[in-house]
């Protein structure tokens, strides 16, 4: 049996392992032959390929990124994209696809598996929005180096009492925010669940500032005002229809500043939490899951992506994964405010 593999979508710590995983078990245990599918959807729609083995494989465990590239190409935006896929499975006889990615590299895997394409799907994404699964691969190592960042704006803020606003990813759901946000002790956590009233942001700076003792805001990028829109980069859109999102750290910083006359700065973290090497839970679950899915291939059980729940692995149905974002439960959100101001 011959599979293709692919990585869709923006690249994520953990990528590697879940390849290494499928064609290292594919091969050992089952026999099969790997293609690697070269930048997500594209490759798949311009037939670019890559050599996958074991050779390929190796070593690439703690790298980030991805070995076979990634991009946001959506095949059924494309004229007789989901044709150009079959051709290019056909042409190298491929019988399965491994698909890799979020919620939209996902979705366009779900059309593609109604349209008579078998393949199985792995949920990765930093912002850990994919539902049907516990957790994404991906997500530990950006929390992780959120908080680290956090911790060390901390120390400048103090030293010069301003306000230093953290821009994090997470443009439908705040599940970075709210995570690293409570591990770095941040005075103001805002997501994009949860629009923000301005005046009881400034009023919770003013009350860390009588303490003497200077605020950290984290906010995810989605995160939106109760008084306006959501802040845009610009309204330029890619193949799914998103928007490019940034600027409401910046919007922030002034506003805080405008307001209660004290200083206040802005760091976006931007993609420095999507890169480097990926955390030991990442490269756990990530491992797990390309074992799962290669497994699932080898059952014939098309139409399902891999998932955690608890401690196990199973399979839920792709179409679970799309039209719908996994979002930060209220009450999950309300138990940290004690800790505001």
């Amino acid at each position: 049996m011959k599979v293709g593999v692919l990585t869709g979508g923006g690249d994520c710590p953990g990528l590697n392992a879940v390849i290494r995983s499928v064609v290292r078990k594919g091969v050992q245990e089952y026999g099969f032959d790997f293609v690697g599918l070269r930048d997500g959807w594209l490759g798949a729609i311009q037939d670019e390929t890559v050599p996958l083995g074991i050779p390929e494989v190796r070593g690439i465990l703690p790298r980030g990124g991805t070995i076979l590239g990634s991009s946001r190409t959506n095949p059924l935006k494309h004229t007789d994209g989901v044709r150009r896929v079959k051709e290019t499975l056909a042409a190298h006889h491929m019988d399965a696809l491994i698909v890799i990615g979020g919620e939209d590299t996902l979705g366009a895997a779900a059309e593609l598996s109604r349209q008579g394409i078998d393949l199985v799907g792995v949920p990765k994404t930093i912002d850990n929005d994919v539902p049907g699964t516990d957790y994404t691969f991906g997500f530990d190592t950006a929390v992780g180096i959120a908080t680290e960042a956090i911790d060390r704006l901390h120390t400048t803020a103090e030293s010069h009492m301003r306000t230093l606003v953290v821009e994090v990813m997470g443009r439908h759901s705040g599940w970075i925010a709210l995570h690293a946000g409570v591990a770095g002790g941040a005075n103001v956590i805002l997501v994009p669940e949860r629009p923000f009233d301005i005046d009881q942001v400034c009023d919770w700076v003013r009350s860390r500032f009588k303490i003497n003792y200077a605020p950290i805001v984290v906010a995810a990028e989605g995160a939106v005002p109760k008084q306006g829109g959501m802040v845009l980069q610009d309204r330029t859109l890619d193949e799914y229809g998103h928007v490019h999102l940034s600027g409401i750290g910046e919007w922030l910083a002034q506003e805080i500043a405008r307001r209660t006359g004290t200083d206040a700065r802005t760091t976006v973290l931007g993609h420095v939490q999507r890169g480097g090497t990926p955390s030991a839970f990442d490269r756990w679950l990530a491992t797990r899951f390309g074992l799962h899915a290669v497994e699932a291939v080898k059952d014939g059980a098309f139409g399902v992506m891999t998932a955690l729940r608890g401690t196990d692995i199973i399979r839920v149905p792709l179409a679970d994964s799309g039209g719908t974002t996994k979002v930060v439960d209220p009450s999950l959100y309300d138990e940290f405010e004690v800790f505001f101001g």
